[in-house]
């Protein structure tokens, strides 16, 4: 889809939905570890008015099943005055995908999107493309190199975040995503009317953990805050900058919630 300028975009961030998500709970199961250290975050900013998204919303669903990536729906809002609106876009992921066009001083802000390991981005239909930006991103000794453990424990997640491995890496925001793992559509009207897509991956919500300080430090969030329909499956993430200003990936972790 033709390309919308940072200026376009709808701009706010609601503060209630960016709420912490902090709490203790029992533990009453058995802890189950999520896989470990992947080499990237691949974010998809995508929409359900966009003709040209369908071949990235599937090249998501490929990447979903590859443990060493953890592949990322983030539908926007800014299409839907064109006949059909969006059902899963959150402006918030609007509002995030304007903030990686400011970090990297461009204009760049169109669908399909990714945005590879926070910094670089590509055609999100370009498979090869997506491949060379996870290389070429994880050249930088800081990317990806976190260790993230997420577990599942009765009504709880506990988070861990390890000591930094680079010593330039000292900070970072730890966030959590609720994640529907594949979401069925199907579009009446709009450049996409007729279709029935499949979404993989889509976030439904992101709540901020914590703060990171380059030290082992370890959190807990209530299930409870994560879950609402079709929601089965987490991810958690550290970045460096803020949301505001979004920077490199550090780390991240996956789990399924049932």
């Amino acid at each position: 889809m033709t390309p919308m300028t940072a200026s376009n975009l709808v701009s706010g961030w609601s503060g209630a939905l960016w709420s912490g998500a902090l709490g203790i709970c029992a533990i009453v199961a058995v802890i189950r570890p999520a896989h470990a250290d992947p080499r990237a975050v691949v974010e998809l900013f995508t929409s359900q008015g966009c003709s040209s998204c369908p071949p990235a919303d599937q090249i998501i669903g490929d990447l979903s099943k590859d443990p060493s990536i953890i592949a990322l729906s983030m539908p926007i809002d800014y299409w839907d005055y064109l006949g059909w609106k969006d059902t899963l876009a959150d402006s918030r992921f609007s509002a995030r995908q304007r903030a990686y066009s400011r970090m990297r001083g461009d204009r760049e802000v169109y669908t399909p999107q990714v945005v590879v390991n926070g910094s670089a981005h590509v055609i999100g239909s370009d498979r090869a493309g997506i491949e060379n930006a996870i290389g070429n991103t994880t050249k930088n000794d800081s990317v990806m190199s976190v260790p993230v453990t997420m577990s599942l424990a009765g009504k709880q997640i506990n988070v861990s975040v390890a000591a930094s491995k680079e010593p330039a890496v000292s900070h970072g925001e730890v966030w959590i995503c609720s994640i529907a793992r594949s979401v069925p559509i199907s579009i009446s009207r709009g450049e996409n009317r007729g279709q029935q897509v499949i979404y993989h991956n889509v976030v439904r919500n992101l709540l901020k953990v914590g703060d990171w300080t380059g030290r082992p430090e370890s959190w807990t969030v209530p299930i409870e805050n994560l879950t609402r329909d079709g929601v089965d499956a987490a991810v958690v993430y550290v970045q460096d900058g803020n949301r505001e200003k979004p920077g490199p990936m550090l780390g991240a972790a996956y789990t399924s919630l049932h």
